[in-house]
C-alpha cells in the first residue's frame, strides 16, 4: 500500500465558549518533519500534537495551523504600582508650593498613564479545552492520512502501467539483441571483402575471433536480467500490503534500473536498441518523479 507524502487535513470544533481549528498540510521530503503554527499560550501542548501527528505521518514536511477562538482563554487583570502614585502625588504638591501655581491633579490622567497601570494577561490552562485540541489535531491528521492514502493509490495505478512498459521494452531490446551480432557480421565481411577486392585471402578464423570479441563486448543479457529484477523487486515493494515507507527503497531500486539501463546503452551498438534505451530512460525519470511523492 503506498502512501504519498502530500496531502492536507482540516477538522473543527466548536463549543459554548470557544471554537478550535486545525488544518495541515504535507509535502514530500526525506525525513519526518512536523512544524506547529499555534497562540502562544498553547506552546505547552506541541510536543504532544506532533506525537499525535506522527501516529499518521512517518516521513514527509507537515505544517500544522492552530487557531483558538473564544472568550475565557485568557484572564485580564490590572495592576497599578501604588507607590509611583505616591510619588506623582507628592511631586505635584512640592511643584504647587515652589511654583504658586496650585491645580488639582487629574486622576484620570494619572491612572492612564502606562507605568501607574499595567494589564497582566494569565492564560487559563483548562484540561478539557487541551483535550479538545489534541483530539481535533488527531482527527486533522486521519484526513490527511486519508488524503495521502488516496494519492498513494494513484501513484500505484501510475507506476505498475510504466513498470509495464519498461518490462515490454526490456523483452523488445532482448528478443532484438542476436540481431545486432548477426548485423555487425555481415557488415565485417562487405567492408573487407570491399577493402581486399579479392586480391587476399580472407582469414575466416581471424574474422570469427573478431565477431566473438564484439559479442562479448556487446552482449547485454546481464544488464537485462538485472533490469528484469530490479523491475520485480520494484512491483513487489508497491503491492505489499503494510505501513512500513517504502520510498527511499523504491528511489534506490530506480537508481539500480538507470545503472543497468546506461551500460545497456553503452554496449550497444544497434539503432533500435539505442532508441529503446532513450524510451526506458523516459520512462524511468517520470517513475523517478514520482518515486519521490511516496513515504
Amino acid at each position: 500500500m503506498l502512501v504519498s507524502m502530500t496531502g492536507y487535513g482540516q477538522a473543527f470544533i466548536e463549543k459554548e465558549n470557544y471554537k478550535i481549528s486545525i488544518e495541515m498540510k504535507s509535502i514530500n521530503h526525506r525525513f519526518s518533519e512536523i512544524t506547529i503554527r499555534m497562540p502562544r499560550q498553547f506552546l505547552f501542548l506541541e510536543e504532544k500534537l506532533k506525537k499525535t501527528v506522527s501516529k499518521y505521518v512517518q516521513r514527509g514536511k507537515v505544517d500544522v495551523f492552530l487557531t483558538v477562538e473564544g472568550e475565557g482563554l485568557v484572564q485580564r487583570t490590572l495592576q497599578i504600582d501604588w507607590d509611583l502614585i505616591d510619588e506623582f502625588k507628592g511631586m505635584h504638591e512640592e511643584a504647587e508650593r515652589r511654583l504658586g501655581i496650585f491645580q488639582q491633579l487629574s486622576l484620570e490622567k494619572l491612572m492612564l498613564h502606562p507605568d501607574v497601570v499595567s494589564i497582566l494577561e494569565k492564560e487559563n490552562h483548562s484540561e478539557t479545552l487541551a483535550f479538545e485540541i489534541i483530539a481535533t489535531t488527531e482527527k486533522a491528521a486521519k484526513e490527511l492520512l486519508e488524503m495521502r492514502l488516496k494519492e498513494g493509490s494513484s501513484l500505484y495505478q501510475d507506476l505498475k502501467q510504466r513498470l509495464a512498459r519498461l518490462t515490454c521494452l526490456s523483452k523488445d531490446i532482448r528478443a532484438h539483441a542476436p540481431s545486432v551480432v548477426e548485423a555487425y557480421h555481415h557488415r565485417l565481411l562487405k567492408r573487407v571483402d570491399e577493402f581486399l577486392a579479392g586480391k587476399i585471402e580472407l582469414d575466416e578464423g581471424r574474422l570469427l575471433t573478431e565477431i566473438a570479441v564484439f559479442a562479448d563486448k556487446a552482449n547485454i543479457d546481464e544488464e537485462l536480467t538485472r533490469l528484469n529484477s530490479h523491475i520485480e523487486q520494484f512491483l513487489t515493494v508497491i503491492e505489499a500490503d503494510n505501513n512500513i515507507p517504502v520510498g527511499r527503497k523504491l528511489d534506490f531500486l530506480v537508481q539500480e534500473m538507470n545503472r543497468e539501463v546506461n551500460t545497456i546503452g553503452s554496449k550497444s551498438n544497434d539503432i533500435h536498441i539505442n532508441k529503446q534505451v532513450v524510451e526506458l530512460k523516459a520512462e524511468l525519470e517520470k517513475i523517478k518523479e514520482q518515486v519521490q511523492n511516496i513515504e
